[in-house]
């Protein structure tokens, strides 16, 4: 499926930035749904409703494709507003 291309295309670009793991782990647990290996793809990746309303608020569409730069950004931002907070 397409968010697992999405998630080992941003997995190796996080890899590649060590300041932003901390981030990636933080939003990834937040994100990942309770009881997600009941449900398909059988991964801990966020609910499909939720990636859909991120697509919607960031892009207008929740068909866009988003890319490695997209998440990274996200979570260049979403660290930004954690020290912030």
């Amino acid at each position: 499926p397409r968010i697992v291309r999405l998630l080992v295309c941003a997995g190796w670009a996080v890899l590649r930035r060590p300041w932003l793991w901390g981030v990636a782990v933080r939003q990834w647990r937040r994100t990942t749904p309770v009881g997600w290996w009941r449900r398909r793809p059988f991964l801990p990746v966020p609910a499909a409703d939720y990636l859909a309303f991120r697509l919607v608020t960031q892009y207008g569409d929740a068909n866009h494709r988003a890319t490695a730069a997209d998440v990274l950004n996200y979570l260049a931002w979403c660290r930004q507003h954690d020290r912030a907070a």
